[in-house]
């Protein structure tokens, strides 16, 4: 494990970059847009899924899989079974250790990457503190994991050990704030996301249950979990934030709201990590009458579109950025080629998308138009059970 004064020395790197306040100094949030420079070596994907019976579920647990760079064929190579519903995944900033949340579970898991051949071994497993991890990330200097416990309403942080495997917790914050009006999905705190920004400085917790965009960040000197100086924004009423993508070079940040099918564009301030509303879009097409929640969202490698997914409607919507102040319109709306797309994933190049259709238990791959942000499916499906999270790695 590096010394205090390299780790000193990091965060004043990373501070550096934030306090120049332009976009294009920001540095890469994590491996994947690292690598997301089209190279040419063996490239990895990780799918988690839904397991249990209870979910009504048939996923087998982790999947790995070889990228065919050329075609976006997915070849299968290994599973890592025996475990409770691995639902979301997280890959280390070096791209060494694979990190695992556990639907309607109490821990997170640790798996070391074999660099030669893509296979996982398990490590070990740490309790967060809450129960049903939805989502994880690891912080800029590579030495916590931060887990949004959904059913618990409260955000864990976990250190991250020389050797990949995850120690005790080391903190435990609660969301605080009043319910949504839905009866059902908002009767308490659920944070569902917490992406890093480009440079790592800050976090956003997208919280579905109380209607708020919350703002924090790690100490990594003390192992604590600290708010920002406006630590949250609130969504309109019954939106039900979900999932958020940041741009990767312009301070703004895109926030998808489940409940009623919007996606909300963010002016960001690198600086202190506050969010002020720009806009709010739709996400389904204007004849579209059928009930429909989101799921995920994702800014293309370039900064020129989003895309997110609409669960019935079954499709990914791609929206067209504008380089002036980064709001959207909209360019598609594309079939998932399958049910209840849960997930999807850009793959590191920005080429192939893969859906992860959680209902219909496939992966469907389409090709990405670069200029146009338009998707062309391609006849390359993977089945699987329950596929519900995707992470890549370069070799």
């Amino acid at each position: 494990m590096p010394d205090r004064q390299s780790r000193r020395d990091f965060l004043t790197r990373v501070a550096s970059l934030v306090g120049g306040g332009v976009a294009a100094k920001l540095a890469p949030a994590s491996v994947a847009a690292q690598n997301r420079s089209g190279g040419t070596g063996t490239m990895y994907a990780y799918v988690g899924s839904f397991t249990s019976a209870e979910r009504d579920a048939s996923g087998s647990g982790i999947n790995v899989y070889r990228v065919d760079r050329t075609s976006g064929r997915l070849d299968h190579i290994q599973v890592v079974g025996d475990l409770v519903n691995p639902s979301f995944l997280a890959m280390d900033r070096r791209g060494q250790f694979l990190y695992s949340a556990h639907g309607d579970e109490d821990y997170a898991t640790a798996f070391a990457i074999d660099a030669a051949t893509g296979r996982l071994t398990r490590l070990n497993r740490s309790a967060t503190g809450g129960t049903n991890g939805v989502h994880l990330a690891v912080d800029a200097t590579n030495r916590y994991l931060v887990v949004s416990n959904y059913a618990s309403g409260s955000m864990a942080l976990l250190p991250i050990e020389s050797d990949g495997s995850l120690g005790p917790r080391s903190d435990l914050v609660g969301l605080p704030g009043e319910p949504g009006p839905h009866p059902v999905q908002q009767t308490s705190s659920h944070p569902h996301h917490n992406p890093f920004d480009p440079a790592g400085r800050f976090f956003i917790v997208a919280d579905k249950g109380l209607d708020k965009v919350f703002v924090m960040r790690v100490d990594a000197d003390s192992g604590k979990l600290a708010w920002a100086d406006t630590p949250s924004i609130a969504s309109a009423p019954g939106a039900g934030p979900r999932h958020a993508a940041f741009h990767p070079t312009q301070p703004y940040a895109y926030v998808l709201n489940e409940l009623d099918s919007t996606l909300a564009t963010y002016a960001y301030d690198t600086s202190n990590g506050s969010l002020a509303e720009r806009q709010v879009v739709s996400t389904l097409p204007s004849d579209f009458t059928g009930q429909n929640t989101t799921a995920e969202i994702e800014v293309d490698r370039a900064g020129r579109f989003v895309y997110c997914s609409n669960r019935g409607h079954n499709s990914i919507a791609a929206f067209a950025i504008a380089p002036t102040d980064g709001t959207l319109s909209a360019l598609s709306f594309t079939p998932s080629g399958g049910e209840r797309p849960r997930f999807f994933g850009l793959d590191p190049a920005g080429t192939f998308l893969y859906a992860c259709n959680e209902r219909s238990h496939n992966i469907v791959a389409f090709r990405v138009n670069r200029e146009t942000g338009a998707l062309t499916r391609i006849d390359q499906v993977a089945e699987t059970g329950s596929p519900v999270t995707m992470v890549f790695r370069e070799a």
